[in-house]
């Protein structure tokens, strides 16, 4: 099984950047220092996840770009969600071929391809932190969990299989349209909530949840600070947020855009924008600076030779990361 990356704290990120080294080296980040002290962790379940039914031009900016400033909140705060992410190029992009989400040699192969690795670390990672048998069929039953940005929810089916209680969301409506009517195909799934609104919106519901997941989206959004914002608004006190991307590194713009959206045709030319990218360290700062405390980042890299997709501490193109929302203080 893969190795994954243990994080405790993730507090003086101003400048500081963290690398796995080897064979499951962590940086652990401690408040009262920006260069850290190397540790090794090794933490990753054995349990194997049930199969899954069968599924259905960007130019680079310097390495170094900065990351955009946001103000640390006091808290996670009811209006977090005042500004939309939401970026209308991307809705249209993703509206254009939103009928193919269930086609699994169409535009969306290689997120069908990754969702047997994003669902083992999901898994993984809510079964240890809601103390849950991650060897039973049905391990998150009684949990509530939303998908953010669920397309025609690849992801979704998975983890109403799995016995939580699922809300899907995406700003699409022809997304959901697709989502509903390939989930009523199947008892278990037609129970899946799917709502055509935002993240922002369901904030000011206030709506919240026992996990939060957003795989695939943070780099399609205007506003990745303020979107994670709601993430951890949407996020009841201790429960586990997760959220998947793509590194902003020069292997991941060779790989997942030159090779993936112009070679080899994977995916539509423009799917994705270098610079949108966020690298690990800059979504961890954004995360903690939403009261997420990020415990957890492993890498997902691709074998060419079986078409699959494995966990890895590889961490330079695809990432996922999972953490806990930590309690406000109170004075």
């Amino acid at each position: 099984m893969a190795s994954k990356f243990r994080i405790n704290q993730l507090r003086a990120l101003s400048s500081t950047v963290f690398h796995g080294i080897g064979d499951c080296h962590y940086y652990y980040l401690h408040a009262n220092r920006s260069l850290q002290t190397l540790y090794h962790f090794r933490h990753f379940s054995d349990a194997s996840s049930p199969p899954l039914s069968p599924a259905a031009s960007s130019s680079a900016p310097p390495q170094n770009a900065e990351l955009q400033s946001t103000n640390r909140p006091e808290g996670i705060v009811r209006n977090a969600s005042a500004t939309s992410s939401v970026n209308q190029f991307e809705l249209a992009k993703f509206s254009a071929i939103a009928d193919t989400w269930w086609d699994s040699e169409g535009p969306f192969k290689p997120l069908h391809a990754l969702n047997p690795a994003r669902v083992s670390f999901i898994r993984s990672t809510l079964c240890r932190h809601f103390r849950r048998d991650p060897c039973s069929i049905r391990p998150f039953e009684g949990l509530k969990i939303i998908d953010v940005g669920c397309g025609g929810g690849i992801l979704s089916e998975p983890l109403a299989r799995m016995g939580a209680t699922v809300t899907g969301i995406d700003a699409v409506d022809k997304n959901i349209k697709i989502a509903r009517v390939h989930a009523d195909l199947d008892p278990v799934t037609s129970t899946i909530e799917y709502c055509c609104t935002t993240a922002e919106k369901l904030v000011e519901q206030q709506k919240e949840f026992d996990a939060v997941i957003a795989s695939e989206v943070i780099e399609h959004v205007a506003d990745p600070a303020g979107f994670c914002q709601s993430l951890a608004a949407l996020t009841v006190p201790n429960g586990a947020t997760v959220v998947s991307t793509i590194n902003r590194s020069m292997r991941s713009f060779a790989t997942a855009i030159v090779a993936a959206e112009y070679i080899l045709r994977w995916l539509p030319r423009g799917t994705h924008q270098w610079s949108s990218l966020l690298t690990p360290e800059e979504l961890v700062l954004i995360l903690q600076r939403a009261s997420i405390s990020v415990e957890e980042i492993a890498g997902f890299v691709y074998n060419p030779l079986t078409g699959q997709w494995s966990l890895s501490d590889d961490t330079s193109v695809n990432y996922i990361a999972f953490g806990t929302k930590v309690s406000q203080k109170t004075d």
